[in-house]
């Protein structure tokens, strides 16, 4: 079950698609794209579409990417749908600027919609239907006047932004050590193409797809291997483990296409004494 929205000037498909499926009363809609002008139609013809013994609609906003007044509208038709159905509702996995706007809205960024849990419930609770919408998209200041008021909070939610800065600053930290790593690699790995290449009069590239080669064989990292191959080197250099010399000269027997019997034995693969 898929839905599409239309634009109506340009009768071309926007930016909004919802998936979903149902299985034992329980639907599971999944929209992707912008919850912007026409949305709430697409989302509309979504629920028309649903079996008649539907009795809970989940919805799993982690593919929405953008969202302006219009996502309101959205929210607004899934509650009403909830209320005159009597049956839960719910809109989770929000993230990036969507979430920022829901809690700009003063909604629950984990789920505008709990209230719905029980549409039977007659405490009065009040929905996205009973709050004024800004008129305009661009005026989503006036999002921050607007809340839903719930006689059992539960523990306040973490900040939308911080959240994503959190996460931004996760993937930085890693993208730092990634970086830091190689820094630290790359010397020990120059190396080691110099010492294939003087002793196997090979290129640059050569020596490198040779190490790149016995770090899969062996599944051995490249700093480790490179590591060897340079220890090997020096007078009295430890020979690479038995696996590791399995390991580089079928490297070198694949990348420099030489038969096996050619291959001029070198420091950081020969023999261990023992």
């Amino acid at each position: 079950m898929t839905s599409a929205a239309h634009t109506p000037l340009a009768g071309r498909l926007n930016t909004l698609v919802i998936d979903g499926r149902v299985d034992a009363g329980r639907a599971v809609l999944v929209p992707r794209g912008e919850l912007v002008h026409g949305c709430a139609d697409t989302l509309a013809r979504t629920l028309k579409d649903l079996p008649a013994d539907t009795s809970r609609v989940d919805l799993d906003m982690g593919g929405v990417v953008f969202m302006d007044t219009a996502g309101l509208q959205f929210l607004d038709l899934l509650d009403s749908y909830g209320h005159r159905h009597r049956i839960p509702v719910r809109a989770t996995h929000w993230n990036g600027q969507p979430r920022r706007i829901l809690e700009l809205a003063g909604l629950d960024t984990s789920d505008p919609l709990h209230h719905t849990a029980d549409p039977s419930d007659p405490s009065g609770l009040s929905c996205p239907s009973d709050l004024p919408y800004p008129s305009d998209a661009s005026d989503l200041s006036a999002l921050s006047d607007l809340s839903l008021s719930n006689p059992e909070p539960g523990p306040p939610a973490a900040s939308a932004v911080a959240l994503e800065r959190a996460e931004q600053l996760d993937v930085l930290r890693e993208e730092v050590e990634q970086l830091r790593r190689a820094i630290v690699s790359r010397p020990v790995i120059d190396q080691a193409r110099g010492v294939l290449m003087a002793t196997h009069a090979c290129t640059s590239d050569e020596a490198w797809n040779v190490l790149r080669e016995a770090s899969q064989l062996s599944n051995t990292k490249l700093r480790t291997v490179a590591a060897a191959v340079t220890a090997g080197a020096e007078t009295d250099g430890p020979a690479p483990p038995q696996e590791l010399r399995r390991a580089l000269r079928t490297a070198i027997t694949r990348c420099l296409g030489r038969p096996r019997q050619d291959i001029v034995t070198t420091t950081p693969i020969r023999q261990d004494p023992s």
